[in-house]
């Protein structure tokens, strides 16, 4: 069980790289360069970019916690909250008519979840 927390916690901090650092570029800098945006869309997808960098820290903070004092439901939790952000990311892609790997997090979270539920299903 321990040991696939600590996968889900490496997962989580390679998914933070990913997103601040690639994503930063990719997405969050173009998005601030927009001028076509209504300015409160702009800002709130902005927000939005940012409250993905927050919940992610607490993803990497969380799993290291239970890699330390293991808690079977608190891993369940962030296993179904990660599937959830990989269908929603999937959801998404689709919606844009783009094929759901286009899009990192849909993989990226799937791979934290895919961890987190190994673990629960280890104990």
């Amino acid at each position: 069980m321990l040991i696939s927390i600590w996968l889900a916690a490496v997962a989580s901090a390679v998914t933070f790289v990913v997103h601040f650092f690639v994503g930063g570029r990719m997405v969050a800098a173009p998005l601030l360069k927009d001028k076509t945006l209504p300015v409160a869309s702009k800002w709130l997808n902005y927000y939005c970019w940012h409250v993905t960098s927050v919940m992610l820290i607490f993803f990497i903070a969380g799993f290291v916690w239970l890699a330390v004092f293991p808690d079977r439901p608190s891993v369940v939790f962030l296993a179904l909250l990660s599937i959830s952000l990989s269908v929603l990311s999937a959801t998404v892609a689709l919606k844009a008519n783009l094929a759901p790997w286009r899009f990192p997090s849909t993989s990226l979270f799937a791979v934290i979840a895919i961890f987190g539920f190994v673990a629960v299903l280890a104990e």
